[in-house]
């Protein structure tokens, strides 16, 4: 049951990657990266497709050796904040938008402390 669990959650996080890769406020990697850890507790096959994932793969990797992130990464989580902070000041009103603002203080702030590999 568990292992069901873990393969729907994987499949789950591949969708919202997908999403993600079209959508500027919604990340892809991060999703790629929970799909990478519930494959590996229910599907070995799929782990090992995204490990080798010409693009998701060298940051899956970065991600569970080094806890790290790449500079590009981070500038691109950076510029995303920035749109959706953008976005907040214009179609929120007060004091809605701020709820971006801190989100964007506070995951920006996560992101940019973490390692870069």
């Amino acid at each position: 049951m568990r292992r069901h669990l873990y393969l729907m959650a994987g499949f789950v996080s591949i969708g919202l990657g997908a999403v993600g890769a079209f959508l500027p406020l919604l990340p892809t990697v991060p999703f790629m990266i929970l799909a990478a850890f519930c494959f590996a507790r229910s599907s070995p096959r799929l782990e090992a497709k995204l490990l080798d994932h010409r693009q998701f793969g060298p940051h899956i990797r970065r991600w569970r050796e080094h806890g790290a992130i790449s500079r590009r990464g981070k500038v691109a989580a950076l510029a995303a904040f920035g749109f959706s902070i953008a976005l907040a000041l214009i179609l929120s009103p007060w004091p809605w938008f701020l709820v971006p603002v801190a989100a964007a203080l506070i995951g920006g702030s996560w992101i940019w402390t973490r390692p870069e590999a």
